[in-house]
């Protein structure tokens, strides 16, 4: 079967990455694990080797060159998750370790200082654990109800269900954009609008989002959006979490110590301004530093070109494996951006 894909040089673009420069059990190594994580582009290893063979230093503290040039680096990687999620703010784009710790941060502090016996969040049945265990474990702490969106037979979320559990008791809800699993692109722009209706506030997990789809929170109006570097071309340990200006300055910090203070004594102490509130101590800077060129991987490619050979591949697949006697497709969404199969 033919199938017509975009116009990609993928021999140059595979290129890019060294670590497919190997064999593995004497074959080219073929890397599809993109769901757990991505390979990194050279760009992206050259720019974390430069940061700690020229640049190394802690941010925000010291006033010797090599202190400033990493500020600058480390703060121009800001401005750029920024403007790649189109927040308003920059103050708005909080660097964590990635969506896991961005989730356990808003329902931590969050979840403390807003949730009470009986409220109640909701969730949905494609979720990653990531985005199941701290409302879990908020939600035993607070006395808070914990209720699943349920999915349907082709892998799509119920939103008739989902409006039926909507109700004034709920505070949070938070799905993923896509899913890890089955590929399946969430409604979240209607999601969002209908939480709103009853008062609630909304996460977005964009784990498996951010290196395909379009992103704007304002567009989207979501409260919060979490972003990993290492499914965006970028390192492991590093992302954003996105909050609103006006919800993450009523929120209490996370964690103590290092960068979220401004003075203290003994008796009191008073916690830094935005977004340095939630970043204690020091950060995973040459990390941060290197997503900058993950963003600028994508951004030359072209998102809307990333998606489109990625659908022509998923409909090639697709196509070929329905064909094979005894497989079944699971997850049959309209909107997908990844393939599942299971075999009888």
């Amino acid at each position: 079967m033919k199938v017509a894909m975009v116009s990609l040089d993928v021999q140059q673009i595979r290129s890019q990455f060294p670590i497919l420069h190997q064999q593995v059990n004497g074959k080219p190594l073929i890397y599809f694990d993109n769901a757990a994580t991505n390979q990194k582009p050279k760009q992206v290893i050259d720019a974390l080797a430069r940061y700690y063979e020229n640049d190394n230093a802690n941010i925000h503290r010291g006033i010797h060159t090599l202190a400033e040039r990493a500020t600058k680096a480390y703060e121009a990687t800001r401005q750029a998750m920024q403007a790649f999620v189109h927040a308003k703010h920059e103050e708005e784009i909080i660097f964590t370790r990635g969506v896991t710790e961005s989730i356990n941060l808003v329902a931590s502090s969050y979840g403390r200082a807003f949730l009470q016996a009986g409220d109640e969040v909701i969730i949905s049945g494609l979720e990653h654990h990531s985005n199941i265990v701290p409302w879990q474990l908020i939600c035993e702490e607070r006395k808070a109800i914990l209720k699943v969106i349920p999915v349907t037979e082709i892998g799509e979320l119920d939103l008739d269900a989902y409006k039926k559990l909507l109700s004034a008791k709920t505070k949070v809800v938070a799905v993923n954009h896509a899913s890890n699993s089955l590929g399946t692109i969430n409604p979240v722009k209607k999601i969002i609008e209908l939480a709103h209706q009853v008062g609630a506030v909304v996460l977005i997990d964009g784990a498996q989002a951010a290196a395909h789809l379009p992103i704007d929170v304002q567009e989207l109006d979501c409260d919060f959006y979490c972003i990993s570097s290492h499914k965006m071309y970028g390192p492991t340990g590093t992302g954003i979490l996105y909050g609103k200006k006006d919800l993450l300055e009523k929120m209490p910090p996370y964690m103590g110590g290092g960068e979220m203070i401004k003075e203290v004594t003994f008796a009191k102490t008073t916690y830094n301004d935005l977004p340095y509130k939630f970043e204690a101590g020091t950060p995973n800077i040459g990390d941060v530093i290197a997503l900058n060129e993950a963003v600028n991987f994508i951004h030359a490619l072209g998102k809307e070109n990333i998606a489109a050979y990625e659908h022509d591949l998923l409909v090639y697949a697709a196509a070929r494996l329905s064909s094979i006697q005894g497989v079944r497709l699971i997850g049959t969404a309209k909107e997908k951006s990844e393939c599942s199969v299971v075999c009888y």
